[in-house]
Parts: structure tokens; sequence; C-alpha cells
């Protein structure tokens, strides 16, 4: 189905730009908003490879061609369920000259609309998002943070969220990677480690890894939530430094 053109007749429109068409009165009923929540169950359920548009009309009790009436590809489908979950995470209230508490709550916050739906952890990686959540979101941000002491120059302010969001990212990735390893093996960290400690017990007992060997032996092994802390609090130390020059 060719693609809907812009305004202008030109090239084909956003999905952010193009209006939903009237509702029609059928047996399934159809919208954007149904259509986008039917396809993040089935991508919390079991990954983003599981999201098609075939597979949202079934679980909408609806044909295919249908959907093509709301949006005319799966990447648009996509833009609209990262935007969906944008809306989800509560807008950064003003800093009040405390940026540090503001960062901590931005990434917080992100990390648990994350956890709940994990396959954002991708979409974070990728280029901005341009749907009205995300715009709204980001430019939150940006005014609850921009002109609080050491945070006057925009320039600035843009490096520090960039920052902020990357460590949210890699550290959201990796946590997102034990638990899908935990989901297709079978094994929780616990039982991971008992089945692998024979061998590990072996390399170690060569004496090759004298700083590795202590790391299993003494190193305390926090859990996901104070790692993520800590590791936040690493990156917020640095920031404070820079900007204290």
């Amino acid at each position: 189905m060719a693609a809907q053109r812009g305004a202008d007749g030109g090239e084909p429109g956003l999905i952010w730009e193009r209006p939903e068409p009237p509702s029609r009165p059928t047996p399934s009923p159809l919208s954007r908003d149904r259509i986008v929540a039917a396809a993040i169950e089935l991508a919390d359920a079991d990954g983003l490879e599981a999201v098609s548009l075939r597979k949202v009309a079934a679980a909408l009790d609806a044909g295919p061609m249908r959907l093509y009436r709301y949006l005319s590809t799966k990447e648009e489908l996509l833009d609209l369920m990262g935007d969906a979950v944008y809306g989800e995470i509560p807008a950064p209230e003003p800093a009040d000259g405390d940026w540090r508490g503001m960062l901590v709550s931005l990434a917080h916050d992100t990390r648990q609309a994350v956890l709940r739906h994990k396959w954002f952890a991708d979409q974070l990686a990728g280029r901005p998002h341009l749907g009205p959540n995300a715009l709204t979101h980001l430019e939150a941000s940006l005014t609850a943070l921009y002109g609080t002491p050491g945070l006057d120059d925009i320039d600035t302010v843009m490096l520090v969220i960039d920052a902020v969001n990357a460590y949210v990212v890699g550290a959201l990735r990796k946590e997102i990677s034990v638990l899908h390893a935990e989901r297709i093996t079978g094994m929780d960290e616990e039982q991971w480690q008992r089945a692998t400690g024979p061998y590990i017990s072996r390399k170690l007992a060569t004496g090759r890894y004298p700083t590795l060997s202590k790391v299993v032996q003494d190193a305390t092994h926090p859990n996901a939530d104070t790692t993520f802390d800590t590791g936040l609090g690493f990156l917020l130390d640095g920031i404070a430094a820079r900007i204290a020059r």
C-alpha cells in the first residue's frame, strides 16, 4: 500500500503529522491506540521479533489490510510503540538548583519503563525519537536543567543529558541481557553460577588470574538496583567535578 503524502502532496508525511482516519462501526473497531496497545502486549511477552502487522491484526481480530488505514509500515508501528512508552515516563520536574536529584529521578523513571518494556532499551539507543511524547519529555528535561548553577550553556546541558542517557542505555542493555539469558536458559543467576563454578574454580587455581580471583572471593557483587545506582553516582560525580571547574 502506498505511503500517504505530506500536507504539500510531496514526500510521505511522518506518522505524527497524519491524522487518524475516522472510525468505522465494525465488529472489531480499530484505532491507533488499540493497535499500539496490542503491539506492546506482544512485544512485552515475546520481544520485538514477535511484533508484525499480521500478528497485531490477529490479536485485534481484524484483517491485516485494515491496519494500513492507520499506519503504513512496521517501522511506523515501532515509532508509535516507543512514543507510547515515553508517555509512561514522568516528565522531569524543574531542578530548582538540584540538577543531580533531577537526573537521578530521570534515570530511575527511565529504568522502570524499560523493565516494564524490555524491548524499549534498544529503541533508546537509536536515533532521537520525534513523537509528541518523546519531544515533550525531552523539552521537560532540557527545561529542568537549563539555567541551574553550572548549566547555563545549552551545549553543556545537551552533553550532560546525552551522558546520562548513554549510561542508562548501557546499564539497562546489560541488565536486560541477563534477564533474557535467564529466560532462554531456564537458569537464574545463582543456578548459572553453580553450573559454571567448577570451570571457574579450575581456571583460578592456575594462578594466572590473581585479580579476578580476588573479585570472585572478596567482591560484594551487589544486586542490579545497587549496581545501577552506584554507576550512576560515579557518572554524576564526574559531571559535578566538570561543571565546577
